[in-house]
């Protein structure tokens, strides 16, 4: 065989052993897809498998995962929201050419937008205080995510120029947002914790928003409300003999769950060798063999704690307190600061919320609670949609009138 030839055959090795072998099979289990994972062990593998799944909306019922030595294989059973297998091509094929990219590029812009990162002790009315300041700045709100967790609020925020539709890079601009929003995150007594910036682009916002709570230490702080029924349970202990940590979490099922953990351990710097992922009805049972990116397992009793506390909030942060108010209408200037205004005004809470605009078309999730954390008062909440608009703003959860 001449040298040439050696060559391009060593590269088509190379080029089958790096890039990831996806088989989407329906034909082996009654009730969900089969989503298998063949690939060369690389950083983040597995938390990009996950991401691609969860950014489709699917439910992750079980999931096998080892990547011991230097190749990562992974089943996934997955289904749709509603229960059903995937059965739209369109969806499948996505899948395998998402999943079959050895290095896929997850960061992505606004759509021509300015990224605004919010993060600040959480209060009532603050929301409403944000979106009036940026409606006053002549900025036009076209995406938000926004996340409260123990006392704490983590915002994306991304804003457009209201007269040209464009984004917004005059400096001065920029600096004067800034200044006015860091104000009001500071409020009374958080001079030092409350931080704004400024970005054109952003890895992937969900994974920001953990990154943001990570990074102001929302897991350690105290909660707001000290009994939750559905709390997770997370144990962690060490297989000395393997040299693995053993890390087991325990906590009502819901959408996203797996890749909020994942997430987590990946910017902790864990890496997951194995892992079995289980539900049942509507709880979910996850075990995950990790080690530290430089081989070492967990070492102490404080890291184990933090770990602990870390996914504990990593699993609350997402968590749906709150009756659910869902927002439809044609996109105004002001929209947002008369609408959380309305809320702060009739003593509701946003624990979380998550806003976008198509087509001049508003559509906002807004999740509230009392001024404590405690269930809303159904006749409060009955005053706020009669203000707002019946038809315009529905109520999902929670006891209606």
């Amino acid at each position: 065989m001449e040298w040439h030839a050696c060559l391009d055959e060593y590269e088509k090795l190379v080029i089958r052993m790096t890039t990831p072998r996806v088989v989407i099979d329906n034909a082996v289990c009654p009730t969900a897809t089969l989503v298998k994972v063949d690939s060369a062990r690389r950083d983040g593998i597995l938390l990009d498998a996950v991401q691609v799944l969860t950014d489709l909306n699917l439910s992750i019922k079980k999931a096998y995962i080892s990547s011991d030595g230097q190749w990562f294989m992974d089943v996934f059973h997955v289904t749709d929201l509603n229960g059903n297998k995937l059965t739209d091509e369109s969806v499948i094929s996505y899948i395998e050419q998402s999943l079959e990219t050895s290095f896929p590029d997850r960061s992505h812009g606004f759509d021509g937008s300015t990224a605004l990162e919010l993060t600040g002790t959480d209060r009532v009315g603050l929301l409403s205080e944000v979106f009036a300041v940026l409606a006053d700045l002549q900025c036009d709100v076209v995406d938000a995510k926004v996340w409260t967790h123990n006392g704490r609020i983590a915002s994306l925020i991304s804003v457009k120029d209201c007269n040209s539709g464009s984004p917004i890079n005059d400096s001065q601009q920029i600096d004067r947002i800034k200044s006015r929003l860091r104000n009001i995150l500071r409020g009374d007594n958080d001079i030092r914790s409350a931080k704004t910036s400024v970005s054109l682009a952003i890895t992937h916002t969900e994974r920001r928003l953990h990154q943001m709570m990570f990074a102001d230490s929302d897991y350690g702080r105290k909660p707001v409300l000290q009994c939750r029924e559905d709390s997770p349970v997370v144990t962690v202990q060490n297989w000395a003999e393997k040299g693995y940590s053993v890390v087991n979490v325990q906590c009502k099922d819901r959408a996203k769950l797996l890749f909020d953990v994942v997430c987590t351990l990946t910017d902790m710097q864990y890496v997951v060798f194995h892992a079995t992922i289980n539900t049942v009805e509507d709880k979910a049972y996850m075990e995950f063999y990790v080690r530290h990116t430089d081989g070492t397992p967990i070492s102490c009793e404080a890291e184990r704690q933090r770990v602990v506390q870390c996914l504990r909030a990593a699993v609350e942060r997402r968590a749906s307190d709150g009756v659910r108010l869902e927002l439809c209408t044609s996109d105004r200037q002001g929209l947002l600061a008369n609408v959380t205004r309305t809320f702060r005004e009739n003593g509701l809470n946003v624990t979380r919320a998550e806003i976008s605009t198509t087509n001049d078309i508003a559509r906002n999730v807004f999740y509230v609670t009392d001024a404590i954390g405690n269930v809303a008062d159904p006749k409060i909440i009955e005053t706020v949609r009669e203000k707002i608009g019946l038809g315009e703003l529905k109520q999902f959860g929670g006891k209606e009138l």
